[in-house]
């Protein structure tokens, strides 16, 4: 697979690329200058399961910040750049693990090869960031537009600045809020580069449809072996692009460890509010560290049953409820007591 042969690169304490697992990312939407506001917000993201997180730095203070805010928390920091190559500058002196930049945008060949130095010198990894916004204009005019062929080009071409000036430790980013697009464009580069991607949706959208889209697009790349570190950019909480790319990388297979709770469609003969328990389930166990899966089934007819795939579960009816293990009920209850009698359970688990 594609992942298994990029390089290694290092980020602070961690290592993407190589076949190691892949990580996920995200980015504060605090004001950088804020130190405090940004610590906690990073803070929980780690707890949600953030392996490496990004910080805007659009000022000189932003980038004197980093260095205060790397002190109070445990993950990589990287440090976003557009356009002023001293702020990359100050955010590598500031303590950044990684910078995201685009050459392009950074100015004359002098100002990127001052960054590269400085990059080289702490051997700090740069990601080249490439979107479909961003595309050089001689490549959209003779391409008639904006084609996964011309972000690749893009994107080897803006590598190919920093190499030739003898330095490789890089990730490669491109990105399109054209789902089949941005698929396509990392099948191609996948094929022609052996740095690390870093794989996300750009531009993905609200809740609802940037979660879709990002599930779509990032699991056809990483099914195909496509992605070394993963980002779902959604216009919300951080809190739920965590969330987000640990489920889609559970589905595939990529990560393991945590809960995963299974729920049934409601229908005519659900007689429980399953939408409510459903979700206070799934928020319940986010805390507990068991590799297992959980079942939340909404009728005591065909619940045990339907969730025999799971280790443990709970079915309500009117007024009462059942546990359930690996198909089998083994004690009935209260409707009242069917969520506090799952936490105990789950708690107990290992004892």
């Amino acid at each position: 697979m594609y992942r298994d042969h990029t390089k290694t690169v290092k980020i602070g304490d961690r290592v993407i690329g190589g076949g190691n697992p892949v990580l996920i990312q995200s980015m504060t939407n605090t004001k950088t200058e804020d130190v405090a506001a940004t610590v906690a917000q990073i803070q929980k993201l780690t707890k949600a399961g953030c392996d490496i997180i990004r910080c805007a730095v659009p000022t000189k203070e932003a980038a004197a910040a980093l260095g205060e805010i790397k002190k109070q928390i445990t993950i990589p920091l990287v440090a976003d750049i557009h356009f002023d190559y001293r702020l990359a500058i100050a955010a590598m002196e500031a303590g950044a693990d990684k910078i995201r930049i685009n050459p392009g945008n950074i100015g004359s060949e002098e100002r990127v090869r001052a960054v590269v130095e400085v990059a080289k010198e702490r051997n700090i990894p740069i990601r080249v960031g490439v979107n479909s916004g961003s595309l050089e204009k001689e490549i959209v005019a003779r391409d008639h537009g904006v084609t996964a062929e011309g972000i690749v080009e893009s994107a080897l071409h803006q590598c190919a600045i920093i190499e030739d000036m003898g330095y490789d430790n890089l990730v490669i980013s491109i990105k399109s809020s054209d789902v089949l697009m941005c698929a396509r464009a990392h099948e191609l580069l996948a094929q022609k580069t052996n740095h690390p991607l870093h794989v996300g949706i750009t531009e993905a959208g609200t809740l609802y449809s940037g979660n879709i889209k990002s599930a779509i697009g990032l699991g056809i790349i990483l099914y195909q072996g496509i992605g070394d570190t993963i980002r779902v950019s959604l216009t919300g909480d951080p809190l739920e692009e965590v969330r987000s790319a640990k489920m889609i990388l559970k589905t595939l297979g990529l990560r393991k460890g945590g809960i995963e709770v299974v729920s049934c469609p409601t229908c005519g003969r659900t007689q429980i509010d399953l939408i409510g328990l459903a979700n206070q389930v799934q928020e319940m166990v986010e805390d507990i560290p068991l590799d297992i899966k959980v079942a939340v089934m909404g009728c005591v007819v065909n619940g045990p049953g339907e969730a025999k795939e799971a280790d443990i579960g709970i079915a309500g009816g009117k007024g009462e409820g059942l546990l359930i293990k690996k198909g089998e009920v083994v004690r009935k209850m209260p409707e009242s007591e069917l969520l506090p009698t799952l936490r105990e359970e789950l708690l107990n688990w290992n004892k």
